[in-house]
């Protein structure tokens, strides 16, 4: 579980395709003696498990495999080496939750259709796939690219999130342009809402 408070920002070094998966080197400022195997890092949003990893210099190098469901539900596929990507270290029992309750599983793929900058502050609006638009409601949350963030309003498959000066600054956010991709993952809670009201509709 995770919060969708971005804690680092980390950089693809390689890719390596094997068949219908993908291993993928990433370099990130967790220190190696703090970030066990096996351990869950969301990155953009998709929670992966920690392979191997190395310390170099002031640098962690870790890998994570992403399989082809992976691929065929979230951008990653697409991730090529250089690219900056958010990392969230998974939630401790006692740690502050900041944002709200993430789980790493992306629901779906949403689009960024405008940005306008004021004052240092970004205003973007993101077109969420039909079938997850129903999930997103006025001031409600959404995870996206792995980061908490409320939604200001809807319009049908569309909706607005707003984000500070301080969150441009230290996630991918402030190089992101009309356009691009992110990963989305609804409320947890809205989810289930739905899943509940459907299954009294029919009977169960």
């Amino acid at each position: 579980m995770f919060t969708g408070i971005i804690t680092d920002v980390g950089e693809i070094v390689a890719v390596e395709e094997k068949g219908s998966a993908r291993t993928l080197a990433i370099a990130c400022s967790y220190p190696a003696d703090s970030l066990p195997l096996g351990a869950s890092v969301c990155h953009m949003g998709i929670c992966l498990t920690v392979t191997t990893l190395l310390q170099e210099g002031e640098r962690t190098l870790i890998t994570v495999d992403a399989s082809g469901e992976t691929l065929a539900r979230t951008t990653l596929g697409a991730w090529p080496v250089g690219k900056a990507v958010n990392l969230e270290r998974s939630l401790r029992i006692g740690d502050e939750l900041g944002g709200h309750i993430v789980t790493g599983h992306v629901d779906g793929v949403a689009e960024i259709v405008s940005r306008e900058d004021r004052d240092g502050t970004a205003w973007f609006v993101f077109r969420a796939p039909r079938h997850l638009a129903k999930f997103i409601a006025e001031k409600g949350s959404v995870a996206l690219d792995g980061t908490s963030l409320t939604v200001n309003g809807v319009d049908g498959d569309t909706f607005t999130v707003t984000m500070i000066p301080h969150t441009l600054q230290v996630t991918t956010w402030g190089a992101s342009i009309a356009g691009d991709r992110v990963n989305l993952e609804v409320d947890m809670m809205a989810r289930y809402a739905a899943r509940l009201a459907e299954a009294k509709a029919e009977g169960y």
